[in-house]
């Protein structure tokens, strides 16, 4: 018979110096809360089909095997954009024609 190794309890204390990514669902979730989209009853219903694989692909991206979650992610992602990507758009193919990109 072998002896077992004794598992050690790894305490929150311990790991709190551990910096963990946040995912960007979690972000748009914050993002549209402090915008206060999420803020009073939810009464809207939705019902939709969609193929399988668009929804197994969401559902990976947004690390959520929930449905109503994935739709509150997908809808906040479109109700409050990446600002950055407004930037990009609004100012595309405005560097001016003396700007070169070599170096």
């Amino acid at each position: 018979m072998t002896a077992r190794k004794a598992r050690k309890t790894v305490t929150s204390a311990e790991t709190d110096h551990i910096v963990r990514p946040i995912s960007r669902a979690a972000v748009v979730m914050e993002d549209a809360r402090r915008a206060g989209l999420l803020d009073g009853e939810a009464t809207e219903h939705l019902s939709v089909r969609l193929p399988k694989a668009l929804v197994d692909a969401a559902k990976l991206e947004a690390g959520t095997d929930k449905p109503t979650e994935l739709v509150r992610i997908a809808l906040a992602m479109l109700a409050k954009p990446d600002p950055f990507a407004k930037l990009l758009r609004e100012t595309r193919g405005a560097l001016g024609k003396d700007h070169t990109l070599e170096y």
